[in-house]
């Protein structure tokens, strides 16, 4: 693909997503989940119509095959509304469940779940979260599954399943070898929803706001749940080295959201501060703490982008393990500046920042948790300063 082919396909996706996606948002803040998704879901149709559908995905189940670096380019124009990558096939979980089943599953799993989840005839769910074990250590996992009569017999409770609501799968992460090294206890096994052994308890509140199908986090169990052994994803104990894997694209896809997401609210920010009054001769604009928090936050989205695309042409070039610092870095570095762009949107605007009249709100309330998910903030810099550290003994 040259570079002009790759920037109209950039063009035609942010005309898709100005014209058709972002509309959409006011039905998402109103909750109104059968109206949106009907009309998400023409969109889609239109999608895969344009052969933009699944940039994550290669081509042989329906993708685009791109490029890290593309991928990343692709989830910024998308990212800069909460309806983007559903409306083009590129959600988590559903982008990452599809890349590992790609790579790791036997033929019957790819033809029983990877291929129509691929073209986005059904939805999955990744259930490795539990309430009572650190989120930030796979390894302390306790949710089990025991392999009994040539089945696989779950027994645990996760929770932060995102999409459980509605969704035709999950890939749960659970303890097949209790007695093994603490990386290679834990097998991930694929369990179709309707299993009577499975149960959605809830979908947890997050700030106030339970949402519904894609748009949820559920509270699940599995009590005496079996499946076939065939539903064995990859090699018994590769659960931790696959869900590592798993992660590296998915935090290119995330980073390069975030600063879709912190260009929108910067957009929606200087927007608001020059046509905001304050006196009968000047607005927002004139005054020197807003023109600060514009420099500053202008400076830090940049900056995080520039290191995003880095570790792009890093992986695309070297691989995965060349980028591994730069991983942890865009992690922690890109979360830290959507959560300071979004809160200076949110303060310049004062009330209207608080409510639902704008999507800065919605942003500011589910994105705080970017700190948080796929390793918490704080676990990144710790492991990367050990690993500079020991470079340099």
């Amino acid at each position: 693909m040259t570079h002009t082919d790759f920037e109209s396909i950039i063009e035609r996706i942010h005309s898709i997503m100005h014209q058709q996606v972002m509309p959409l948002e006011p039905l998402l803040l109103q909750q109104q989940w059968s109206r949106l998704f009907n009309a998400m879901n023409q969109i889609r149709t239109h999608v895969k119509a344009q052969g933009l559908w699944g940039p994550n995905l290669p081509a042989d189940v329906g993708g685009m095959s791109l490029s890290i670096k593309q991928l990343g380019l692709i989830s910024e124009v998308t990212g800069q509304s909460p309806l983007g990558h559903y409306c083009f096939g590129c959600q988590a979980p559903d982008a990452g469940n599809a890349e590992l089943l790609h790579m790791y599953a036997n033929d019957f799993i790819k033809q029983a779940f990877l291929l129509p989840l691929a073209s986005g005839e059904i939805r999955s769910c990744f259930a490795m979260t539990e309430p009572h074990t650190a989120g930030s250590n796979p390894t302390l996992l306790d949710s089990t599954a025991e392999l009994i009569d040539d089945h696989w017999v779950i027994n645990g409770r996760k929770w932060f399943t995102t999409a459980a609501d509605g969704a035709a799968f999950t890939i749960v992460m659970a303890v097949t070898d209790p007695q093994a090294p603490k990386h290679q206890r834990a097998s991930m096994i694929i369990v179709p929803l309707d299993n009577p052994g499975y149960q959605n308890l809830r979908n947890i509140p997050v700030m106030g706001h339970a949402g519904s199908g894609y748009y949820s986090h559920s509270e699940v169990e599995f009590t005496n749940c079996r499946v076939p052994a065939s539903h064995l994803i990859g090699q018994r104990g590769a659960g931790f080295k696959m869900a590592q894997q798993r992660l590296g694209p998915g935090r290119i896809q995330h980073c390069m959201r975030w600063i879709g997401i912190a260009n929108r609210c910067f957009e929606l920010m200087c927007k608001h501060i020059n046509s905001r009054q304050i006196t009968p001769t000047s607005t927002l604009a004139d005054q020197p703490l807003m023109q600060a928090k514009v420099a500053e936050s202008y400076a830090a989205l940049n900056a995080s982008r520039a290191l995003v695309l880095e570790t792009a042409d890093i992986i695309d070039s070297a691989g995965f393990e060349a980028a591994k610092h730069h991983i942890s870095m865009i992690k922690f570095e890109c979360a830290g500046m959507l959560q300071l762009v979004v809160d200076n949107a949110l303060q310049s605007m004062g009330a209207l920042g608080m409510t639902d009249d704008s999507i800065v709100a919605f942003f500011y309330r589910e994105e705080r948790a970017a700190r948080i998910y796929d390793g918490p903030d704080e676990v990144h810099k710790l492991s990367l300063a050990k690993s500079l550290l020991k470079k340099h003994q």
